[in-house]
């Protein structure tokens, strides 16, 4: 038992740590159960059998192929419309479609789907969209609770009760629940978003309804200050050469944006510049003037060491009102792009990003924690939650839409922003997604509601609404499905042990002469607590064998009990870190800690006690 809770207590520690992934982690407590001779090898390799973790990899597989056919993304859109310029309408609907969205799909899935549509959405009614964004995260992780499939605390209490020997839960055993935590939240919110979430600057935009131009985004990014016009003479040694002979970044460390010069096909009554991306195999001719971005001292020493005529010496600030350079957006334009918590990116330096070799994209700056890194971006390693600065053709930064699970394209212009591309398959996954959900319900497969997932995920593949088998993989976040699989034996030998029967006595003793109230106030802020410092889904593993062993010893139901467990862990809100939805928003709204702290710890004390009272009579003791 002392190993047991000594290899618990090291895990929660690299958890809370974070600089060892989280799979790892629990997989090296794996290995470590098994060496201590605590698990048996089948014990310890169960998790990865079990029906939860197949279960999750094909809802992966059904939610990606719901975004790739952009149904999810047509229903949304069309209902965000009914709020016109109304700044409450918008705040409960988006509220309400997020959660209903949430209801069927990975929280962070959603996030990724509504935050480009809510920014475009917020900024149409001139409102700022950091009103919007942490309550569209919350929502998600409320929508969650609506369904048997929502959020994965859900599918482990089910799989508890069942190891229990108890009647398991029904599709829509949780939907109460749900609807409960999404009243909260909207109630919670509404006020306190409007207190907390509106920066002083945002207010007097918002009065002055002044939407958020490109040029707003490359003040924001300080391109302005630090981007600069060179050109090319005729005894300029540039003459002639292209931009990967030259290796400027290598040399000077700075970017050549793009290329200006005059047009080939003159008009004789006007004349024409052309506007070209700055790409490996560029030429440069005399006349070229040249966009240049880095510190002044590095453009000087570029200019000198090269006989370039350097068109701007600008060194103090630039007002937001005007913007140098006369900078223009025509074809080449910027977007801001938000890095996903599972990203391919993520400690992987800007210059091995294969933006610019894939997409024909430049990377300008990183926005992290609101601070702006835009010198020496070339080495600089990208971390979860990252907004990028990019530049490159509509067409190239259209492109980056196409990997939906590795970022997020929100800082785009608001045409672009609010379009919805439908494909012709948008009805079949519609129909798949029902018949998965009528199978659940009435049990029409055997052995449902595993089997339904996997005959549902492998319709979306057969029926092409994934483009081929390699992208239903990319859908799945395996480091969850590791997690899971890793940590449920975790549960069996804390069990095997005497250790969660010991933890479980422990509560009773306590709180157990108080009533059953009382007790389960202690297991549910003991669940909210933990999840503050690991994940959701480790809580509920953890908790779930605890919560029904304590209330089998008191005499009761385990039903409220388990349910307080995966509420708690589900409706955590008080850190950017607890979600990954709640990281996701944070760079594209601005906030800093303090402001999850503001907003989402009443939320989460006020959800907290009206589950405690709420529980009891939708679950009686």
């Amino acid at each position: 038992m002392v190993i047991t809770l000594i290899i618990l207590a090291l895990s929660a520690f690299f958890f809370v740590n974070g600089k060892i992934r989280s799979d790892v982690v629990a997989l090296c407590a794996l290995v470590l159960l098994i060496l201590c001779g605590i698990l048996t090898p089948e014990e310890a390799l169960s998790g990865f059998s079990n029906s939860i973790v197949i279960m999750m990899v094909g809802l992966f597989v059904v939610g990606g192929a719901i975004f790739q056919t952009g149904l999810a993304k047509m229903i949304s859109s069309k209902i965000l419309q009914l709020a016109g310029k109304s700044e409450l309408k918008l705040f409960i609907l988006i509220m309400l479609v997020t959660s209903a969205i949430g209801a069927f799909v990975s929280n962070t899935g959603t996030v990724a789907l509504m935050l480009p549509i809510v920014v475009s959405m917020a900024v149409s009614a001139n409102v700022s969209p950091s009103r919007f964004l942490m309550p569209l995260a919350f929502a998600s992780s409320m929508g969650g609770m609506a369904t048997l499939i929502g959020t994965p605390p859900n599918l482990v209490i089910q799989n508890a009760l069942l190891e229990g020997g108890f009647e398991g839960l029904s599709f829509f055993s949780f939907t109460p629940v749900g609807i409960i935590c999404v009243l909260i939240g909207i109630v919670v919110l509404i006020p306190l978003s409007r207190m907390f979430l509106v920066k002083k600057g945002e207010k007097k935009t918002e009065k002055k309804a002044r939407k958020k131009s490109l040029k707003d985004l490359a003040y924001e990014y300080q391109i302005a200050q630090n981007l600069f016009r060179v050109g090319v003479k005729s005894d300029s040694t540039f003459r002639g050469k292209t931009l990967a002979e030259l290796n400027i970044t290598g040399k000077y460390n700075v970017t050549i944006l793009e290329i200006r010069r005059e047009s080939k096909s003159q008009n004789p009554f006007m004349k024409t510049i052309d506007q070209e991306l700055a790409g490996p195999n560029t030429s440069l001719q005399i006349g070229d003037v040249l966009y240049v971005l880095g510190a002044f001292a590095q453009i000087e020493l570029l200019t000198k060491d090269n006989n370039l005529d350097l068109l701007d010496t600008h060194t103090a600030e630039v007002s937001e009102e005007k913007v140098p350079h006369d900078m223009v957006f025509g074809e080449i334009g910027i977007a801001e792009v938000l890095l996903m918590p599972n990203s391919q990116l993520i400690n992987r330096a800007v210059k091995d990003s294969g933006f610019r070799e894939k997409y024909n994209i430049n990377i300008l700056g990183i926005q992290r924690g609101g601070k702006y890194l835009l010198q020496d971006l070339k080495d600089e390693k990208m971390h979860s939650g990252d907004a990028l600065l990019v530049q490159g053709t509509w067409k190239d930064i259209a492109r980056l839409n196409e990997v939906q699970s590795e970022w997020v394209v929100v800082g785009q212009p608001l045409a672009e922003a609010a379009k919805v591309t439908l494909d012709h398959k948008a009805p079949i996954a519609a129909t798949i997604m029902i018949l998965m959900i009528i199978a659940m319900v009435f049990d029409f497969i055997p052995v449902a509601p595993v089997a339904a997932v996997i005959v549902a995920a492998l319709l979306m593949v057969l029926t092409g609404c994934l483009r081929n088998v390699e992208d239903a993989y990319k859908t799945i976040n395996w480091e969850s499905i590791v997690l899971i699989a890793a940590m449920l034996p975790m549960s069996l030998a804390l069990e095997k042990t005497g250790a969660s029967a010991m933890i479980s006595s422990g509560l009773v003793s306590y709180l157990g002469d108080f009533g059953p109230i009382i007790l389960l106030a202690g297991i549910y802020f003991t669940t909210s607590l933990l999840t503050m410092f690991i994940s959701n889904t480790a809580t509920a593993v953890l908790l779930a064998p605890i919560a029904l062993k304590a209330a089998l010893d008191i005499g009761v139901s385990p039903y409220p009990f388990l349910f307080a467990v995966t509420v708690a862990a589900s409706m955590c809100f008080a850190s950017p870190f607890s979600t990954p939805p709640n990281a996701l928003v944070m760079s594209a709204g601005k906030y800093t800690f303090m402001d999850y702290v503001k907003v989402g710890l009443p939320l989460q004390v006020i959800m907290g006690i009206v589950m405690v009272l709420v529980l009891p009579l939708l679950f009686p003791f």
